[in-house]
């Protein structure tokens, strides 16, 4: 049984365990439609959006129940798509690229990648979309002492200025420690130091970042957006279950539009960043959407040993995601926000 988020009174739907469906949204007394707000309902019919057992990109652990697919029947052409981030971003990537495979089956196809960067690009139109692995946004440099996480760092911004849609996140790392956490000191404004409050250093980190958008980015070349903090599920309590401590017999979303455990501390704090240092920057706010989904996560149905409930089933709530960064530029052109979509998309597309 599939799900879709219905919103009433010109609020929005989504469809399937995957999908917004923008079309349907009104607006209220002149004012645009929040897509962001809803409630999941369900759909047997229409979705998922691509069938899993025929899209050969999944990664094992993301790999859950399979599903029927249905082709995405929309041709992005001649532009580069970017996604960096964590392996979050990975599950938005793997996302992204099957609903496009889904869409233009038989298209000439060439992958490469290596321990940064995968890319797969649709030759028939022209197509790339990349994932760049990132965890932190700004660099980890290998000095004579040990790595070095520095907060006002950002070389790899040379690559990213070359996509024409760059879609960023992190936050899953920050909390890292021991063997699990890749760098030995933190530098900030040339100070080293062995650690810091890590909600701090997550701030800087942002800022710095906003910073470079700001200043580096052509905002009618490249569109920028801030997928929000994603959600894990392994604190019951969250959502009025005490006790449960991992995702592992959730089987339904949450009803209703809101989450009892509320908004993430980082989730403010990305909030706080885009309003006040990138304005150019659009926010993917998935965060209380991914929250509903408790049931979303590949749990101890992966390839792997062990409970995951931090990353999502693919196909799933990562298609909602990719389904509003869609909708975005769309309603930007439509709106006459920021520089033309038609600039991203051709005008089939569109």
């Amino acid at each position: 049984m599939m799900m879709m988020m219905m919103m009433k009174k010109g609020v929005v739907v989504f469809v399937g365990a995957a999908l917004y469906v923008v079309l349907v949204c009104s607006r209220i007394n002149g004012e645009r439609c929040n897509v962001y707000e809803g409630e999941w309902v369900y759909d047997d019919h229409s979705y998922p959006l691509f069938n899993s057992t025929t899209c050969p990109f999944i990664r094992k652990e993301f790999d859950c129940i399979k599903f029927d697919g249905v082709k995405l029947m929309r041709k992005l052409k001649g532009k580069k798509i970017m996604f960096v981030g964590d392996s979050v971003s990975l599950n938005q990537w793997q996302s992204l690229i099957c609903l496009l495979y889904t869409a233009s089956y038989g298209s000439n196809l060439t992958h490469h990648t290596n321990d940064l960067i995968s890319t797969l690009t649709f030759q028939d139109y022209g197509v790339s979309v990349t994932y760049f692995n990132s965890h932190y946004l700004v660099d980890i440099e290998m000095e004579e002492f040990g790595r070095v996480l520095k907060l006002n760092s950002l070389k790899s911004g040379e690559i990213w200025k070359g996509a024409d849609v760059l879609v960023f996140n992190t936050w899953l790392w920050w909390h890292r420690r021991g063997i699990k956490q890749p760098w030995d000191y933190i530098e900030d404004e040339g100070i080293m130091v062995e650690d810091m409050d890590r909600t701090v250093a997550f701030t800087k980190a942002l800022m710095r970042w906003a910073k470079w958008v700001e200043s580096d980015v052509d905002p009618y070349k490249t569109k920028v957006f801030f997928r929000g903090v994603s959600p894990a599920h392994y604190r019951g309590e969250e959502w009025n279950e005490p006790g449960v401590r991992n995702c592992s017999n959730e089987t339904r979303p949450m009803t209703g539009s809101s989450y009892p455990g509320g908004e993430p501390l980082a989730s403010r704090i990305v909030k706080d960043v885009l309003s006040s240092n990138a304005t150019s920057v659009h926010l993917l706010d998935i965060t209380t959407l991914s929250q509903l989904r408790k049931d979303g996560h590949p749990g101890t149905h992966n390839g792997f040993k062990g409970m995951d409930c931090t990353h999502w089933c693919v196909a799933g709530v990562p298609d909602t995601w990719n389904h509003l960064l869609y909708t975005q530029l769309l309603q930007q052109d439509q709106t006459g926000d920021g520089p033309d979509a038609s600039n991203y998309f051709s005008s089939d597309y569109l």
